[in-house]
């Protein structure tokens, strides 16, 4: 009797769980707010692990950034994909709106989301690195932990740079997720796509990302670059707003091209 009575207080206290599980908010807005967050927050704060003096990842180099950011993509996907379809890129809503496959009423508010989400994720490695700030002097290091900067400052070249980038993105995101291609019939490979979308990233960065450190996402760029310029800083100096135009731009112009690429040269899902 004792057995059974615990049990049922056992289910009850499952049942009641549950039930306030389902009671809690999560649009697809919020999910694409927060997917945003956590990509800058991981992103970004590898950036600030390599640039900022006296951090234990201080000048570990590009293989742990790239690295880091494909990590920080395939996490926050897997987060969000099954709310929002985890785009967290104002570039990729736009792609797939171009070319019929999200909904145009809900491109304004995905963008919005995006880009606070990506001031929030900025703000945050801002407090996790607080005390590193005051002991970094370099201006650029400390710009780089939050935006892009181009190695070699060329206007049409840098913007033909994030266009390429996000074109392979907008193109990989269409084309290697396809239904074929994870066979969700039995479910095979379904679980890595989140995971797939990251290695992307991650061979982005290491083969396209030198000229201008691959924004690829106008809300991984703009977002924290807002943030930069308001948050109290030590040493920070300006914050870009010269070059803030191309992570935008570019990614979008790259972005629409891959998917009209697609649509033209892929068959239609089956």
């Amino acid at each position: 009797m004792l057995a059974k009575r615990r049990a049922e207080s056992l289910c009850s206290k499952a049942h009641l769980f549950f039930a306030l599980r389902s009671t809690r908010f999560m649009s697809p807005y919020v999910a694409e707010f927060v997917g945003t967050m956590i990509l800058v927050l991981l992103g970004n704060g590898v950036c600030a692990n390599v640039n900022l003096k006296k951090t234990l990842g201080h000048d570990s180099g590009w293989i742990v950034i790239a690295t880091g950011w494909g990590l920080a993509v395939a996490f926050a996907v897997y987060m969000t994909s099954h709310i929002s379809g985890a785009h967290l890129n104002p570039a990729v809503t736009i792609g797939l709106a171009a070319i019929g496959e999200f909904e145009m009423p809900q491109v304004a508010g995905y963008i919005v989301a995006q880009m606070l989400g990506g001031i929030a994720g900025a703000v945050l490695v801002w407090l996790t690195y607080l005390a590193h700030w005051k002991e970094t002097t370099d201006a650029s290091a400390i710009r780089g932990s939050f935006c892009n900067s181009p190695a070699i400052p060329d206007t049409l070249a840098n913007l033909i740079t994030e266009i390429i980038g996000t074109f392979v993105l907008v193109l990989g995101v269409l084309a290697i997720l396809r239904p074929e291609n994870l066979m969700p019939d039995t479910g095979f490979l379904e679980g890595f796509a989140p995971a797939l979308v990251g290695l992307m990233v991650w061979s982005i960065g290491l083969s396209l990302g030198g000229p201008t450190g691959y924004a690829i996402n106008p809300a991984r760029d703009l977002g924290p670059r807002i943030a930069h310029f308001f948050l109290p800083i030590a040493n920070k100096g300006d914050s870009g707003w010269g070059y803030s135009w191309i992570p935008v731009v570019g990614p979008i112009i790259g972005g629409i091209i891959a998917a009209f690429f697609y649509q033209a040269l892929w068959p239609a899902a089956v």
